[in-house]
């Protein structure tokens, strides 16, 4: 990888690869998921485990975005990797650094509550004692 005259690794962080890799985060991340509430016995336990994890990770998740958007919208075109947390010169450099780790928690959040309404949905239609 290359480096600029500040140290700074190029080329710069876009939002499509960020947000990518915040949806591909997310779509592993279902996997605990669904082997925790597979281990939950109670079938209304199952509905009430998935109501509050859609529900709390949503929130969380959607307020990730807005925050992690509007940190990289005010840090414009000095967006930066946590790997180039060296080259942060100032107290108000280090934003550069928050959008993208929002951004990409957010995503990530968002698709596992996403998921998780889904799987809430689905033990909601199944028998009682399946």
């Amino acid at each position: 990888m290359a480096l600029d005259q500040d140290g700074v690794t190029l080329p710069r962080l876009r939002p499509t690869d960020v947000a990518r890799r915040g949806v591909i985060f997310g779509l592993l991340g279902v996997v605990p998921l669904v082997v925790a509430t597979l281990s939950i016995s109670g079938h209304s336990d199952r509905r009430e485990f998935l109501a509050v994890v859609s529900g709390l990770v949503g929130v969380f998740g959607a307020g990730s975005l807005v925050v992690g958007a509007g940190f990289w919208w005010a840090s414009a075109g000095d967006i930066r990797r946590l790997r180039d947390w060296r080259t942060i010169t100032g107290q108000a450099a280090s934003a550069t650094l928050v959008g993208p780790v929002f951004l990409r928690s957010g995503l990530f959040l968002l698709v596992l509550g996403a998921a998780a309404y889904g799987l809430y949905h689905l033990v909601d239609a199944a028998p009682y004692d399946s």
